[in-house]
Parts: C-alpha cells; structure tokens; sequence
C-alpha cells in the first residue's frame, strides 16, 4: 500500500477539530465546501449546455433534415418526382421530403404577423415523426389537401386560434389584373395544433399542402422549391453532396445542415469552453485553501513534526500524511460535488418549475432559450475528467505543503522547546 495505517491515522487526526487548532479545521471545511460546489457548478452547466446542444440539434434535424437540395439560380427544382427517386436510391439516404418553402403574411382577425410557411404532402408530413408525435390539439388525419393547415401551438395561442378556426396567409408579390398587382391571398382551417418545444417553430411555422404552397408562391405545376433528404448518418453529408450533384448537370444550391447552423453550434461550443476554464478558477480558489490551511497546520504542528521525526519517522512518511490531509478534503469535496451536481442535473426541471412556483417568477423563458424546457444531459466522459481535474488539482495543492513539513528540522523545532 502506498499509505500506511500509521500515516492515515495520523493524518486523520490531524484535520479533526480541536480548540487549539480549530480555525485549520475551519478553512479545511472552506476547501472542501468550495472544491464541493465548484465539482456541482461544472458538472450542472456542462450537463445544461449538453442538453441544449442535444434538445436543439434533435428538433432542428427532426424537422428540417440533414441536406436541403434546391435550385442554384433561385427558381423552382423541375422533375423532382423522379430527381427524389434517383437520391432516395442512394446508400444512406432514409427519405427524401418535396417543400415548397415561402414567407408569407399571415393574419387572424385583423392582426398580422409574419410566418414560415411550407408546403408539404399529406403522407410525407405523416411521416414526420417530430410533428406527428407533438401534436397537441386536432389530428393529422385531418390534414387531406385543398386549404387545410397545421400550426404551432404559440402562433395559435397568441389569436387564439382553434382547431377549426380561419386564418388568411398572403404571398409576398402578387398577381397582374387588369385592375392591378392584387396580392395573392388564401383562407386556410386549422386542423392540427403541434408543439415541439422550440419557440422559434411553435410560434412561426405554417404547414399546407404541397399543391396550395405551389399556387401560394406562384410555382408552376410540377415545380417545388426545394428537396429536404434525411439520413441514417448525418456525419455522411460531404459524401452525399457530391452524389446528389452528380444525379443531374443542373446547377445545385446544396444545404447541409453543418453550415446552416454553424453559427449557432460554434457559439454553443465557445460558450461551453469558456464556462468549463471560468468554473474551474472556483476549484483552484478552493486549493489555495487547501494550501494555506495546509501551511498552517505544518506550523502548529512543527513540534509534533520534531518528536515524530526523532522517533524514527522517515521524512517521506511525515510527506505522505500531510499529502493525505490535503487530499483528504480534496476527495471529500470532490465525492460531494459529484453527489450534488448529478442530483441537481438529473431533476433540474423539476427544481425550475419548484423556483419559479416559489418566486413567482419565470427563470427560463422559451422567447430568449428557444426551448420551452431546460434540458441535461450528463456526460459519464466529462463527469469522470471533471473529477479527474479536481483530483489533480487537489493533489499539486497538497504537494508543497506535505513537502515544507518533510523538509522540517527536528532540531530547530525543538530548540526553544
């Protein structure tokens, strides 16, 4: 065994809390107090940014697909029933989606606000497991053709729209009469209210049927604006993109959904290192206790140093039950953290709602997070290098110390004795 019964008892003994030493036993529960909440910090907020970057990254792809293909020179994809068929057949490829995809403004009762709208087949928006699973009022079986629409539950909430209920949705641009440019406008029913979580979708996303989409956004017949090609493996995107442009000598604008939320992935990652380096200063914060503690206890205790080392106590073994008392509230602290911060991460949701029911306020609003729930996921990789950091840490804190103690004069402890 690296320590011995002697030096654990020793070391033990050491941190318990007497009147004449008590204040080393004080900054010694500091330490492990700080080392405990800095391990829960870290591990709650890299579990908060994995939920977040797992929530989104789920309902972004669950509802736009991994690849977009459309036209290069902004003018509908013609042929795409059989130009679908071709890229379906490819190795990887899960489904291939036809949209029309327009923005358009959409009023209810005299109000208007703007709104995403696409076109999509009734059988192909069954198929959408993200919507399909979230729908929250209505049916999806409702949804034929001809002028029905499906709508996220925010967009419906704020006109208080029904299953049911009418809306109009106006094209941007219009059509030539002899009267003038008249706006094309429609009137759609509601038939489906979904909710996937995502403020952004819930509040501004339209669905109708592919054929009204077209005539919407002025399309000729057989022309969509876009192909959405879902993937069993979306890490496969450059691969596929090359095949897809290979299908056909037109000119394609070929989306992968890397590039189109880089931006927001890239800043969710920079967010999340940068909180990893500012949450550890509160572990190092806590072993510059550990330190002085440490230094402190070597102090008061030069004489017991002194008597030990001329009873025949070895130099590396006065090291090792300082390196053990120091470690000690490193351990301990670590073991708490980890404790605090797994419970608090697995039940955080619950925790919100118990805060915001006590302070009668809202901490998490899904109009600034994009989610209308707070997320975690715990890592079981970056738990165990959170520990393995705060080990270390608490490690080459102790070093020093157990060292000045090792290195202690028996005689010139005792000279003045």
């Amino acid at each position: 065994m690296i320590f011995s019964a002697f030096e654990w008892l020793v070391a033990i003994r050491y941190l318990r809390s007497r009147r004449k030493e008590g204040f080393v036993s004080v900054i010694a529960g500091f330490s492990l107090t700080g080392i405990a909440l800095g391990v829960a910090t870290l591990i709650i907020v890299m579990s908060v940014m994995n939920g977040f970057r797992a929530e989104l990254l789920g309902r972004i792809l669950g509802l736009n697909g991994h690849i977009n293909v459309s036209s290069a020179f902004d003018k509908g994809v013609a042929n795409y029933i059989s130009f679908g068929d071709k890229i379906s057949e490819l190795g990887g490829v899960v489904k291939v989606t036809p949209l029309v995809e327009g923005q358009a403004m959409a009023s209810v009762r005299g109000e208007a606000r703007g709104a995403v709208v696409r076109g999509i087949e009734p059988r192909d928006l069954m198929q959408h497991n993200i919507l399909a699973e979230n729908i929250k009022k209505g049916s999806l079986t409702m949804f034929r053709g001809g002028r029905d629409a499906l709508v996220g539950a925010r967009f419906a909430s704020l006109y208080g729209l029904e299953p049911g209920d009418q809306f109009s949705l106006v094209a941007p641009g219009g059509r030539s009469t002899v009267f003038g440019t008249v706006p094309r406008t429609k009137r759609f029913r509601v038939r489906a209210i979904f909710e996937i979580g995502m403020y952004e979708y819930d509040s501004s996303f339209i669905y109708i049927p592919l054929r009204t989409s077209r005539e919407l956004f002025n399309y000729k017949p057989g022309e969509i604006s876009s192909l959405e090609v879902m993937l069993n493996e979306p890490e496969r995107i450059s691969v596929l993109q090359k095949e897809i442009q290979s299908l056909t000598k037109t000119p394609l604008r070929i989306l992968d959904w890397q590039v189109a939320n880089a931006s927001f992935f890239n800043a969710l990652k920079v967010e999340r290192n940068v909180m990893f380096l500012i949450l550890t200063l509160i572990i190092l914060v806590a072993s510059f206790n550990i330190i002085s503690g440490l230094i402190m206890l070597v102090k008061d205790k030069g004489r017991d140093i002194a008597i030990l080392r001329t009873m025949g106590v070895s130099r590396g073994s006065i090291g090792r039950i300082f390196l053990l008392s120091g470690m000690s509230v490193g351990v301990l602290g670590t073991l708490s953290g980890l404790v605090l911060g797994l419970a608090f991460s697995l039940n955080i949701e619950t925790i919100r709602k118990w805060i915001e029911g006590l302070s009668g306020t809202e901490l998490f609003s899904a109009e600034i997070y994009f989610l209308s729930k707070l997320p975690a996921e715990v890592n079981p990789t970056e738990v165990v290098l959170v520990a393995t950091v705060t080990l270390g840490i608490s490690f080459i804190a102790s070093f020093y110390p157990a060292w000045r103690a090792a290195r202690l004069n028996p005689v010139e402890a005792l000279r003045y004795e």
